[in-house]
């Protein structure tokens, strides 16, 4: 019989371990804005494609409803322009789910320019200052190989 009061979930004290990972890794070179404004598009894309990550809408003790987030930590690292090119090419080559932010997007202020201003560039020349990956633990960690976790 469980002692948790009815209508509540009983509280586990194992550690929760996640087969996966999500990593942000920002250009070692932006302003503090730029990386505030860079991680968060980053991983609103990861959010919408990749629906596994996101947990359970929250709910405080009045009832008050919250949206629901991811349901595991998101790593943000800093890396400069050379390690973050390396980092998309194992991205791609290691086919994770990714989301990418370009020096260009700081020029734009809507959604149909930034994806122009993308579309206009080839995948070699991506001027990249921010890149967001999904995928199991060993994955991601050979993809942000190089960079350091953000201080």
């Amino acid at each position: 019989m469980s002692t948790e009061p009815m209508g509540t979930e009983p509280i586990s004290t194992e550690p929760v371990r996640f087969d996966t990972k999500i990593a942000v890794l920002l250009r070692e070179d932006l302003e503090t804005w730029q990386r505030l404004n860079v991680t968060s598009f980053l991983v609103s894309g990861l959010g919408t494609t990749v629906p596994e990550v996101v947990g359970e809408p929250y709910e405080d003790a009045d009832g008050v409803p919250y949206l629901p987030m991811f349901r595991q930590p998101v790593l943000v690292f800093e890396a400069t322009k050379e390690t973050l090119t390396a980092a998309h090419g194992r991205a791609l080559s290691r086919a994770l789910p990714r989301a990418l932010f370009t020096s260009d997007l700081f020029t734009t202020g809507n959604d149909r320019d930034n994806r122009a201003a993308v579309r206009r560039v080839g995948t070699g020349a991506l001027d990249l200052v921010g890149l967001a990956v999904y995928g199991p633990r060993n994955a991601v960690d050979k993809v942000v190989k190089g960079a350091r976790l953000h201080p």
